[in-house]
């Protein structure tokens, strides 16, 4: 255990002076708490490997409050060779509360491990080019990118960031990979449905940029359960979908695989409205397993997916960070997890 400095006397420091406009420092902390520099460093800097008593914390932390003074993080950074920064690239598809719920727990849980998250992105980069963008926050940990090669993930190592985890169907040298094969949800799907007696499946494929990352491994999943499919282009947007649920009568489509529970949700509103009854004219199956779909009528067939917990996600970012094994090749891992809910809408 590292000894710190001897502290100074705990009686009460003499009031401090503030000069109107001075920043406050590390210094005046440390006379108004009566404790050395160091002191405060170890108590805000949360150092585990040194024992420090509570009483004492605490007057470090009032002090600093008292004085509004927080450390300097671009001082800090220098010191430790990296900052605390977890960058996460902002997505540039439409994201649902499947991933806003996912991305909300992680926050939660990193900042309780004293890392501060970063949503960033740059219009018109990707790959590689954006890993040179995000390379210049220096952050100890980059989470998510996808369309980066072995590359962007060198220039990211070389700026200082000890864990590059990546998310998506397969794995890129020199980064821990959390495999997300959205085959596997078209999978399950087109097997409830072709348990069900339908072998001619209409698929949505969301005309939304970026959404067809997703939509067109789960059209193959449907492909590989053996199933005849029908690709649908479907908007979001109402007047879309009564066109897409005319095109499924003139086809005469008895299910429809809907991409996930928000493009069923519309489609069968268009159903309904033209009078199709579901399941008995047409099935249909979402994904995601949102509450909404269940307080439909029908209640939503879906596919429920399950990603690591925000709290998972956050102890593997901060035991990579604490423990970087550059050495050792990094092992992918499968991180979704898909399963059948079926109610009565298929």
């Amino acid at each position: 255990m590292v000894q710190i400095p001897k502290q100074h006397s705990a009686q009460p420091a003499a009031p401090h002076k503030s000069v109107p406009g001075a920043v406050p420092t590390s210094a005046d902390v440390a006379r108004l708490a009566g404790v050395s520099r160091a002191t405060v460093s170890y108590v805000l800097n949360n150092t585990s490997a040194v024992r420090i008593s509570e009483p004492t914390r605490r007057r470090v932390h009032e002090a600093a409050k008292e004085l509004g003074y927080v450390p300097h993080a671009a001082a800090r950074s220098l010191r430790a060779g990296h900052t605390r920064i977890v960058l996460v690239p902002t997505p540039d598809v439409p994201i649902g509360p499947l991933y806003s719920t996912f991305l909300n727990e992680l926050q939660w849980a990193l900042s309780r491990l004293d890392y501060t998250v970063v949503q960033y992105g740059r219009v018109g980069l990707s790959g590689d080019a954006a890993a040179r963008a995000w390379a210049e926050l220096r952050p100890v940990a980059v989470l998510g990118p996808v369309g980066m090669g072995a590359d962007g993930i060198a220039v990211l190592r070389r700026s200082g960031a000890r864990a590059v985890i990546t998310l998506g169907p397969e794995p890129v040298e020199g980064a821990h990979a959390l495999l997300t094969d959205h085959r596997h949800v078209g999978r399950v799907a087109a097997a409830h449905l072709l348990s069900r007696g339908h072998r001619r499946i209409g698929v949505v494929m969301p005309k939304e940029p970026g959404l067809d990352t997703f939509a067109v491994p789960r059209l193959e999943g449907v492909r590989e359960e053996g199933a005849e499919t029908v690709p649908l282009r479907l908007a979001y947007d109402e007047q879309d979908a009564a066109q897409v649920a005319a095109q499924v009568s003139e086809l005469g489509l008895g299910a429809v695989f809907a991409y996930n529970d928000e493009y069923a949700m519309l489609l069968m509103r268009a159903l309904q409205d033209a009078g199709v009854d579901i399941p008995g004219d047409v099935a249909v199956m979402g994904a995601d397993d949102l509450m909404l779909g269940r307080l439909l009528r029908p209640r939503l067939s879906t596919v429920r997916l399950d990603l690591p917990s925000g709290q998972e996600l956050a102890e593997l970012v901060d035991r990579l960070v604490r423990e970087p094994d550059q050495d050792a090749e990094p092992e992918p891992r499968e991180a979704l997890a898909v399963t059948l809910v079926a109610r009565e809408s298929a």
